[in-house]
């Protein structure tokens, strides 16, 4: 009966009948015919349950139509399905669905680019269509493949080529809008997914086909026909990662690196860079935070790898990091400064034993020392981008994270022995220094006090009595950044003798009432440490303009009048060195450390505006200017300075004079008393380790005690005479010094590392003895006093003394009056 049934149309089932009537008789002319398609539509509505048997009937005619490559025929039955799925929206969908899903997939693995084209745009109108019920069966895994496969086409037609891929495209961005909302559709965010369509998009966006050379007019075309395939795949990405929640974000950033990786693309920079700029600007701004530990994890697992790669993989995150920071950067903020100083420490590291190894075997890569050095100025620059991104608070514990770091010998840090460890520790110094300076430029608070806390100047201070210059002028700069709010450092990048200082439109505030505690705690520890910098021989031109700059910054940022005071006598002191030159400076040494007091009084005088000071200090200067001016400025720093070797005897006429300065300005109010009292700097301890120098040098520092009286006076006090027996007790001061400081060392190691029942059993001993110590001092004091009248004798015949009351007690005559 089923063989007359398919003999005789009329006996055919009315679907057939309907899906047949659809079909011209040729299809190379005649399209779909409209009429019959409605009919079909409109049956397809009438009896939903037919609607799968349409689909599996249309399935078979593409599929014989394929096979004999009727392709006319085949767009029709597309067409045709396009427009069922279109129109039904019942619950019988689903069987639909997956005969169509059939034919797509036998278009797309044709051979021919016009087949694959045709299943890909209707798999993308599917794709759009959001259907009524759910389906629990269905897989896209063979689609995810296949349209990977279009993105990386190589056909030898570049115009085919190009559609293809945007045909691939296209698809992936169909799979993805289909499933990622869907809870009950393969989970699109597993890495076997992810390995394939991230990699796909970003081939794209590297290979950038440029098609308008074959087009007649860039006006004739739309903007759909110039669209390639690197703005798809950006779009297309944009849209993947803009629906990653927060647990799939690893997954989609995983195959971006190994992309990047495989294809050797972190040098150059500029492909890696642009990729992480759409990934921050596409996920949601709280989820920024994961994309840096991924960054940092790479990293670190990159951390043998050449520093190209390293230095690529740090400029990425300096422009994720700083992107990230306006979203939520979260717990990654210390976390990011900790990898990035553990690789700095690992570059410096490489850069002095030559190899990623500690042993140097065959086969191990041979190291670069100027690509090691451009990975730590970019290491050093990430830092200091993103440190300007963050509030205050969080800079202010950054830059006491990254001195906590730095190795000094004062502050118990670890320091590696010998030759080698001395030039390791000196790199790290200066590194960690550095990207301290980064973090440190444009620092602005209202609190000096609380910012700059005890635990965080005191290391700081420490570096800058060292005797290598860079790390001391390291420090200068960085004390100048923190003290500089309003940003008056540019206008003094050179030293000079400014006539008037209006034209350099300062920003000058009243010191407020944090600033004053601030300098009250920490001044004369300011004072001492710009002090002994002048005092070093080896000091440069950028050394004295460091120095005058912070000089200039403590004067327009944090003083009152007794600030004023104390600056002044500083400087003169100052001068006062420069004279008598106990510490053997250099001629060039001694003419900046005058030039440099010329300048700040010229400067101070003017902000003070007492028109006797400013008088006086015009008066020297003018002076100088006739008969010695290589004690200004002007000459002295200079790219070749002018400066005289015969500084031993200078006129008084050309020094500024303490006790004029003290007699001018305490006619306006100022402390006079203070103002005639030298200044002598305080060593300390701090100032010895710091200094690294020879104990005779340290005692001849520490027993020169007199005041450093001004020019103008004949008689200095003399100074104590060094004999065997100071340095001999010198030395054994010194000795007692290292005694102590290892036993609080062991006793602290005891602590941290000793079991908790040690501990225990110890601090109970001590607490038993200070109990019976305690208990014979209390027995001693609160004895009744003895009884004038005697003893009596206890019921034991033992004698006891009797307390009578004071006020029944007979006293001498004596003590009466």
């Amino acid at each position: 009966m089923y063989g007359v049934c398919g003999c005789c149309g009329a006996l055919r089932p009315r679907y057939k009948r309907l899906v047949d009537n659809i079909f011209p008789e040729d299809s190379e002319h005649d399209g779909l015919i409209k009429s019959n398609m409605e009919k079909l539509t409109f049956y397809a509505l009438s009896a939903p349950e037919k609607l799968d048997r349409i689909g599996a009937y249309l399935s078979e005619r593409l599929s014989r139509d394929v096979a004999r490559h009727r392709y006319g025929y085949v767009c029709i039955a597309m067409e045709a399905l396009d427009q069922l799925l279109m129109a039904c929206h019942c619950q019988s969908i689903n069987l639909f669905v997956e005969s169509f899903l059939k034919m797509v997939a036998k278009l797309l693995e044709s051979e021919k680019p016009h087949l694959q084209i045709l299943g890909t745009n209707s798999f993308v109108k599917f794709a759009n269509i959001e259907e009524d019920t759910p389906s629990y069966h269905r897989s896209y895994d063979f689609f995810v493949s296949r349209f990977s496969e279009m993105c990386h086409s190589s056909h030898d037609d570049i115009e085919i080529r190009t559609k293809i891929r945007m045909a691939g495209i296209k698809g992936l961005q169909g799979v993805v809008r289909k499933t990622v909302n869907d809870e009950l559709q393969a989970n699109i965010w597993d890495p076997q997914h992810m390995d394939k369509i991230v990699p796909s998009l970003l081939y794209n966006l590297q290979h950038i086909e440029e098609l308008e050379s074959r087009s007649p007019s860039p006006l004739q075309t739309t903007e759909k026909e110039r669209e390639n395939p690197a703005e798809l795949a950006e779009r297309c990405l944009r849209e993947l990662l803009g629906r990653a929640a927060y647990g799939n974000i690893k997954n989609a950033i995983k195959p971006v690196l190994m992309h990047l990786d495989n294809h050797s693309l972190w040098e150059p920079k500029i492909f890696a860079v642009r990729c992480f700029k759409i990934i921050m600007f596409s996920i949601q701004p709280q989820h920024s935070h994961l994309v840096i530990q991924q960054l940092l994890g790479h990293l670190d697992a990159n951390s043998k790898s050449a520093a190209t790669v390293r230095a690529g993989i740090v400029e990425v995150l300096s422009e994720a990091a700083v992107i990230a920071a306006t979203g939520s950067v979260g717990p990654t903020v210390l976390e990011l400064f900790n990898t990035l100083l553990r690789q700095l420490r690992l570059s410096i590291d490489y850069e002095l034993t030559g190899s990623y190894d500690s042993s140097i075997n065959i086969g191990t890569k041979i190291i670069k020392e100027h690509e090691e050095r451009m990975f730590q100025e970019g290491i050093i620059k990430t830092i200091g981008s993103f440190a300007r991104t963050l509030p205050t608070y969080q800079r202010s514990e950054v830059m006491l994270f990254i001195m906590g770091k730095v190795p000094l010998p004062s502050f118990h840090h670890p320091m590696d022995p010998g030759k080698a460890g001395e030039n390791r520790n000196r790199l790290i110094q200066i590194m960690l220094l550095k990207s301290l300076l980064q973090v440190s430029m444009g620092f602005q608070c209202n609190n000096m006090l609380t910012a700059l806390p005890s635990s965080f100047l005191d290391p700081l201070l420490s570096p800058a009595l060292m005797e290598d210059s860079e790390i001391r002028l390291i420090v200068l700069e960085i004390l100048i950044c923190l003290i500089d709010r309003h940003l008056n450092r540019r206008k003094f990048s050179s030293i000079s003798t400014v006539p008037d200082i209006a034209v350099l439109k300062l920003k000058v505030d009243k010191c407020s009432r944090p600033d004053t505690l601030f300098m009250k705690k920490h001044s004369q520890q300011l004072y001492r440490h710009i002090y002994l910098s002048c005092n070093e021989p080896t000091n440069m031109q950028a050394h004295y303009e460091a120095i005058y700059g912070l000089l200039v910054m403590i004067s327009i940022e944090l003083a009152n009048e007794d600030i004023v005071v104390d600056l002044i006598r500083l400087v003169l002191a100052i001068q006062d060195m420069a004279l008598s030159n106990e510490d053997n400076l250099p001629p060039y040494s001694r003419c900046a450390l005058h030039a440099l007091c010329a300048a700040y009084l010229n400067l101070i005088c003017q902000l003070t505006t007492v028109p006797a000071f400013c008088q006086h200090i015009h008066e020297v200067i003018e002076m100088r200017q006739k008969e010695a001016p290589y004690l200004l400025p002007e000459d002295v720093f200079l790219e070749k300075p002018r400066w005289s070797k015969n500084v031993d005897h200078i006129e008084t006429n050309l020094l500024f004079l303490q006790s004029k300065v003290s007699e001018v300005l305490g006619g306006s109010g100022y402390n006079s008393d203070r103002l005639s009292t030298p200044y002598v700097p305080q060593l300390t301890d701090e100032d010895r380790l710091s200094k690294r120098k020879s104990i005779g040098e340290t005692i001849s520092l520490q027993v020169e005690v007199e005041s450093r009286n001004s020019p103008e006076k004949e008689e200095r006090a003399p100074a104590e005479e060094i004999t065997f027996e100071t340095l001999k007790k010198a030395i054994d001061s010194v000795a007692v010094e290292e005694q102590e400081r290892e036993r609080r060392r062991q006793v602290v190691e005891k602590f941290q590392k000793a079991p908790f029942e040690e501990i225990a059993a110890h601090c109970g001993a001590r607490a038993t003895l200070l109990q019976s110590k305690l208990n014979q001092i209390f027995e001693l004091t609160i004895r009744p006093p003895p009884s004038p009248s005697g003893t009596i004798t206890a019921a034991f015949g033992q004698p006891q003394n009797q307390s009578i009351p004071v006020y029944e007690m007979k006293f001498p005559d004596l003590c009466v009056y």
